[in-house]
């Protein structure tokens, strides 16, 4: 009867939680409501915390600041859960070539920008790599990525929705890295897992 009961209480939480990381093996979660910090190096000055069920920055220096996976990716799939204020300029960048020096040049940048003056790489593009139009917005509520990359094509879905379908070969691995440029942004689920 015990076995019972908690073979239960496993599908019973399997039912109320299963929501909380994507279903299937081999994922890793990065950022877990206001966990994760240790996760990441620091680069820039934010000031990154764990707040209300995330994590999340709302100021800093006079340049973006990013938190720096430990971790290097090469073919993955990333699932991000992020809320971002009406002005915030964020992004989740991947495969980054030099962990120290975080850039839209040495990295892929998921961009998260509703107030991009050129919008054609504002939120939902990768900078510099793969257009957008018409652009996304994603301010003022939660919003989830979930981006691929496997060997030169990476795919960005925004809220379901496919934005970006592209081959690159600039650059095959590296960690990823969350980013602070202005406003507020916050990060409530990071899951990575490679494929």
């Amino acid at each position: 009867m015990g076995l019972m009961k908690l073979a239960g209480a496993a599908a019973l939480s399997t039912v109320l939680f299963g929501c909380a990381m994507p279903m299937g093996g081999g994922w890793t979660a990065l950022v877990d409501g206001t966990s994760g910090l240790e996760n990441f190096n620091r680069v820039g000055v934010a000031n990154w915390s764990g707040t209300d069920g995330a994590i999340q920055a709302s100021s800093g220096g006079a340049t973006p600041a990013y938190l720096v996976s430990k971790q290097s990716y090469t073919d993955f799939t990333m699932r991000v859960e992020f809320w971002a204020s009406d002005d915030a300029n964020s992004g989740v960048f991947v495969r980054c070539a030099n962990p120290a020096e975080i850039t839209d040049e040495n990295c892929y940048e998921a961009n998260i920008f509703d107030q991009r003056p050129d919008p054609t790489y504002g939120t939902g593009a990768i900078v510099k790599v793969a257009k957008v139009s018409p652009m996304p917005k994603a301010g003022g509520k939660w919003n989830v990525y979930e981006i691929t990359a496997k060997g030169p094509r990476l795919t960005l879905v925004l809220n379901g929705v496919k934005t970006v379908d592209v081959e690159d070969r600039k650059l095959t691995s590296g960690p990823v890295a969350l980013q602070w440029g202005r406003g507020v942004i916050k990060f409530r689920k990071v899951d990575i897992r490679p494929i």
